[in-house]
């Protein structure tokens, strides 16, 4: 076996049209699921939330957090792409990270936009401190265990900004079905600028990749807040598991096949 991780097999999927389609549900799933878990059934947005002794943001996190490293130590232990595998741990991750970032800008009084811009320096450390580390950020080249630890670690990171980013901008008066119009605007810039241009690919990705996170975190609260809160007003745990029904079908119809090394003009 090589020791150079570009020639070896990647563990997670290539970018495809169904990656990100998936990607997109994954993350309002994540933000459905870690509103049914916190606010549903630990009652945080209650006029008894706290009464108990117990912050159901926290709750939630150390939940979706214990799942998420169990699920991290498997996927780095595996020795090829299993899809149920990454997909259930991207799950893990956005549910994480809604939980962690209500329970920070919330909880803690960070607000919404000091929430942000700290997991934006996160998501910056994490990807500086992999690319010193290995020489590359290419998901292609995520197939050795190091690669992947810090893969994981920029995704949890990112997928806790998203639901901070995602927010603030709903707050800013937009709301939830505005913010979902901007982030879904600006994911297609990217997706012009991938086809159009010669802009860094895997920039493009991790740009596309953090902005489907604040995209499903809108989504997911314009299905599920209440409607004097800007939203529909649906059951969170039916909306969950329609969305959890819609991944499972796609992960099942659609080729999943490692991702190859995004080549050229990495930054």
């Amino acid at each position: 076996m090589t020791d150079d991780p570009r020639r070896a097999v990647a563990k997670v999927p290539a970018v495809t049209l169904g990656y990100w389609t998936i990607k997109i549900l994954a993350t309002t799933l994540g933000e459905t699921g870690g509103d049914t878990v916190s606010m549903s059934w630990l009652g945080e947005t209650s006029p008894d939330a706290g009464a108990s002794g117990l912050n159901g943001y926290l709750v939630g996190t150390a939940i979706f957090g214990l799942l998420l490293v169990v699920l991290v130590a498997l996927q780095v232990r595996a020795r090829r792409l299993d899809p149920w595998l990454y997909w259930a741990t991207i799950l893990a991750s956005t549910t994480a990270g809604t939980t962690l970032a209500d329970f920070a800008t919330r909880s803690l009084g960070l607000g919404y936009a000091g929430g942000a811009l700290l997991l934006v320096a996160l998501v910056t450390a994490a990807l500086l401190l992999w690319r010193r580390s290995t020489g590359s950020v290419d998901i292609g080249a995520v197939a050795d265990r190091r690669s992947e630890r810090f893969y994981w670690l920029t995704i949890t990171c990112s997928q806790t900004l998203g639901t901070a980013l995602g927010d603030w901008v709903a707050g800013s008066g937009l709301g939830y079905d505005g913010a979902a119009l901007v982030f879904g605007a600006l994911l297609a810039a990217a997706a012009l600028l991938y086809w159009r241009t010669r802009v860094p690919r895997v920039l493009l990705f991790w740009t596309a990749f953090i902005l489907t996170r604040p995209l499903g975190a809108t989504v997911g609260d314009y299905v599920d807040k209440p409607t004097a809160h800007g939203g529909l007003g649906l059951s969170r745990p039916i909306a969950s598991m329609a969305l959890a029904a819609a991944i499972v079908l796609l992960i099942v119809v659609l080729p999943q096949r490692p991702a190859k090394h995004m080549s050229h003009n990495e930054p």
